[in-house]
C-alpha cells in the first residue's frame, strides 16, 4: 500500500480553502517559477496539465491543475474490459437502461459486509441515479462495503467526480495530489480523472457515493444569510503534494460510461512530486457546518442545510444538492418541529451516518437509505407525528447525536434493478404512515 512516509510528514497540515489556487511541492524547487511547462523541469520531472473544465470556461468556474510527476499519466499498457462476472454487481451510468421507476416510497437496510475479500472499488453497488455519464448530466448514487485495502491497485473515474460519505470505518485515500484521511462525519470529493488508492485503517468500511456527471460541485451562494454560515470555505481541506516512487506490477482501473477497464502499469501512478492549481481532491468535516434555522415559527425548507451544489443551466435550480441534517437546536414555538409532510418536484435520496433521523423514529438506520421521488408524499412517521404534536414547544430542544444527509436532484432518481430486487429493500416501509390517525372534527377548532 502507498504510505508516502519517506516523502512527507504524516501529520502535515492540509491546505485550507474551497477551490483555492494552491501551490505545493514535496521536494524544494520542484515547482517551476513564472511558467507551467519549462523546457526541462526540475528533478527530471514531466509537466502535465489536468483539466476539470473546458479550457475556455469563465475564469471563475475554470478548474485545472499543473502536475509535475516522475512519469506522464500516458505510461501504461492498453486497457481491457473487466468481465462482468468478476464484478460484485452491475454498475450503471446510463439511467435510460434501468427498469421503470415505481412511484412508491422506498427504503433499504444497510448493505452487509462482503463475505469474500472486497476492496473499495469492487465494493460499489449502484442504487439509483439519473441522466447519463456520456452526456455529462445527472448522477449515479452508489453504496460501498469493503473489507480489504486496495493492493497494488489504483483507480480513476472517467465518468464524474465522486462525493464520498463514509458511514462506518475510516478511509485513507492516497491520491496523485496527496493523501486524505477521512472518517465518518467527514466527506471527501475526488475530481473526475484523479487517480487514487484506498486503504482501510479499520479493516472494513461502508458508506455512500454520489457520482456527479454534471457541473462541478461548488459552495452555494448565501443570499440574505449574508457573508457567513452553512459550510465555510476555510473548513475545506486539500492535501499537500506527496509522491510515491515505486516500481513493480500494478493494476490501473478506470470506469468509463459505467464499464470498468483495467491496464497493467509498471509503476505507481501516485508519483506527482509537486502541483499547483484549483482542481484537486478535498475533504470537509460535516461537524463544522454552521446550521441556520428558525427561531420564530415553522421548520425551514431543507435548502437551508445545503453544503454543496452542482448547478444546472437554470438559475436557482441545481442538478444535485448535498444537504445534511446535523445536530442542532430547535427553538420555534407553537410549531411542528420535525420536517413537515411534503411532496416535491425534486427527488430525494437519503442516508444516515449516525443516530436517529428526527422524522423517522424506527426503520431508518445508519448505513440504510431511502428514496422519495418526484411528487411522492412523505414526512414523519406516525409515532414521530404524535410525539411532536404533543410536545412542549415553550422550551428549546436539542436534536443531538445524529447525522443524516440527502442527495436531492431536479430530475427523477431511478432505482436500479439491483435496488428493486435486493433483500435489503424494506417491503413494509409504507406501513410507517398507516398509523396516522384521523383527527378531523368539524365541531372543534
Amino acid at each position: 500500500m502507498p504510505t508516502f512516509e519517506t516523502h512527507t510528514d504524516a501529520n502535515a497540515h492540509y491546505q485550507s480553502g474551497f477551490a483555492n489556487d494552491f501551490a505545493t511541492e514535496a521536494l524544494p524547487g520542484a515547482l517551476p517559477i513564472g511558467r507551467n511547462s519549462p523546457q526541462r523541469a526540475a528533478y527530471g520531472l514531466y509537466a502535465e496539465q489536468l483539466s476539470g473544465t473546458a479550457f475556455t470556461a469563465p475564469r471563475a468556474h475554470n478548474r485545472r491543475s499543473w502536475l509535475y510527476r516522475i512519469r506522464p499519466a500516458a505510461v501504461h499498457q492498453p486497457f481491457t474490459r473487466i468481465p462482468a462476472d468478476m464484478l460484485r454487481a452491475k454498475l450503471v451510468a446510463n439511467f435510460a437502461d434501468v427498469p421503470p421507476t415505481p412511484p412508491n416510497q422506498l427504503r433499504w437496510d444497510p448493505l452487509p459486509m462482503p463475505a469474500a475479500p472486497t476492496d473499495f472499488i469492487d465494493g460499489w453497488v449502484t442504487m439509483a441515479g439519473n441522466g447519463a455519464a456520456e452526456s455529462m448530466s445527472g448522477c449515479a448514487i452508489h453504496l460501498y462495503a469493503a473489507n480489504r485495502s486496495m493492493q497494488d491497485r489504483f483507480f480513476y473515474d472517467s465518468d464524474g467526480e465522486l462525493l464520498i460519505v463514509p458511514q462506518q470505518g475510516r478511509l485513507a485515500i492516497f491520491t496523485e495530489l496527496g493523501k486524505l484521511d477521512v472518517e465518518p462525519y467527514e466527506i471527501a470529493v475526488i475530481p473526475r480523472g484523479v487517480r487514487f488508492s484506498v486503504a482501510l485503517p479499520d479493516g472494513e468500511a461502508r458508506g455512500y457515493i454520489c457520482e456527479n456527471f454534471g457541473a462541478l460541485l461548488q459552495l452555494p451562494d448565501l443570499g440574505p444569510i449574508g457573508s457567513n454560515g452553512l459550510a465555510n470555505p476555510r473548513d475545506f481541506l486539500t492535501p499537500h503534494a506527496a509522491y510515491e516512487e515505486r516500481e513493480g506490477r500494478f493494476e490501473l482501473v478506470t470506469k468509463m460510461n459505467g464499464v470498468l477497464w483495467r491496464a497493467d502499469i509498471d509503476h505507481s501512478p501516485l508519483d506527482v512530486v509537486a502541483w499547483h492549481g484549483n482542481y484537486a481532491p478535498y475533504k470537509y468535516d460535516l461537524r463544522h457546518f454552521n446550521t441556520i434555522g428558525s427561531i420564530s415559527y415553522d421548520h425551514p425548507d431543507p435548502s437551508i442545510f445545503l453544503v454543496l451544489q452542482s448547478p444546472s443551466d437554470t438559475p436557482g435550480v441545481d442538478t444535485i444538492d448535498f444537504v445534511i441534517f446535523p445536530p442542532r437546536w430547535l427553538a420555534a414555538e407553537d410549531t411542528f418541529r420535525p420536517p413537515w409532510f411534503h411532496r416535491n418536484v425534486a427527488s430525494e435520496f437519503m442516508g444516515l451516518v449516525h443516530g436517529v433521523y428526527d422524522a423517522k423514529a424506527e426503520g431508518f438506520v445508519p448505513g440504510g437509505a431511502s428514496l422519495h421521488n418526484c411528487m411522492s408524499g412523505h414526512g414523519p412517521d406516525a409515532g414521530t407525528f404524535e410525539k411532536a404534536s404533543q410536545s412542549d414547544t415553550s422550551k428549546p430542544a436539542k436534536v443531538d447525536a445524529t447525522m443524516a444527509f440527502m442527495f436531492e436532484t431536479r430530475t427523477l432518481i431511478k432505482p436500479t434493478q439491483f435496488a428493486l430486487e435486493t433483500a435489503q429493500l424494506q417491503a413494509n416501509y409504507y406501513e410507517c404512515w398507516q398509523g396516522l390517525a384521523k383527527h378531523f372534527n368539524p365541531e372543534q377548532r
